[in-house]
């Protein structure tokens, strides 16, 4: 099999633990994809400002498309280097029809510098509230963003998905990364695969020659879009049903064991 020129893989439940860390066998596989000469993109839901200890533990390698698409990072200075924003106007409306038709849901927005909470916004452990992060509704709406967040104190993620595209799909993208009763929102047409497509494009990368791998919904558009997909053994039922291939869990390094068949050393 022809290694492939670009590796693209989520991060959070896909190459990172549930611990938190990266295993020395997933950072000697990425060294693997740059040494053969192919590109290496992590491709998370995270902002970038989750990303550091990550670029730290794989000695800086590739390029990250952070946020579902909104923001490209580059791991080696640690800079934003090219932004997909939601506007002020399509925040707005989101926050509005979505506080309307479902009572008791909490808002945050991630913006290119930082994020900020409602009041009444439901903290959950990746949260770090100080207390001049907290602002009114209409403070929140009032700048371009990279990402909308929402929580509700009873809905699921997938029930909440379900209910926010029908109410705002055509305004933002929804989608969802956890089980924690949150859903994300990026600009209309802005995923991981959109942003992923855009770079590949400027790197005269076709789609058939980039393997993608990842776990939750907020993957399915880069797997789909992928020549080849695949899925860890602990994704959400709607990925582990869309992809090719199902790999080892994340805890059982099943990403660095690919990449490793992918790119044989002698």
């Amino acid at each position: 099999m022809t290694p492939p020129r670009l590796v693209a893989t989520d991060l959070d439940g896909t190459t990172v633990r549930t611990d938190y860390t990266v295993s020395e066998r997933t950072v000697k596989a990425f060294a693997r994809v740059e040494r053969a000469g192919s590109m290496l993109v992590m491709v998370t839901g995270r902002p970038p400002r989750w990303i550091h200890p990550v670029a730290d533990a794989v000695g800086h390698r590739g390029v990250a498309i952070c946020a579902n698409g909104a923001l490209v990072y580059d791991l080696h200075t640690e800079r934003v280097i090219g932004t997909h924003l939601m506007t002020a106007e399509a925040l707005r409306t989101a926050i509005e029809v979505l506080g309307e038709a479902l009572p008791g849901l909490g808002f945050a927005v991630e913006y290119e510098d930082g994020i900020r909470y409602a009041h009444d916004y439901e903290l959950s452990g990746w949260d770090n509230k100080r207390s001049e992060d907290s602002i009114g509704l209409t403070e929140l709406m009032s700048r371009p963003a990279a990402k909308l967040l929402a929580r509700h104190p009873e809905l699921d993620s997938d029930a909440l998905l379900a209910e926010a595209t029908g109410l705002v799909g055509d305004v933002v993208l929804p989608t969802h990364s956890n089980g924690r009763r949150l859903i994300e929102m990026s600009a209309p047409g802005v995923s991981k695969a959109s942003t992923l497509a855009e770079l590949c494009g400027r790197h005269g990368i076709d789609a058939a020659d980039v393997v993608a791998f990842g776990d939750m919904p907020n993957d399915l558009p880069m797997l789909m879009w992928a020549g080849r997909s695949y899925a860890v053994a602990n994704a959400h039922p709607e990925v582990l049903a869309a992809v090719d291939v199902t790999v080892a869990g994340n805890d059982d390094d099943g990403v660095a064991r690919t990449i490793e068949e992918l790119f044989p050393e002698a």
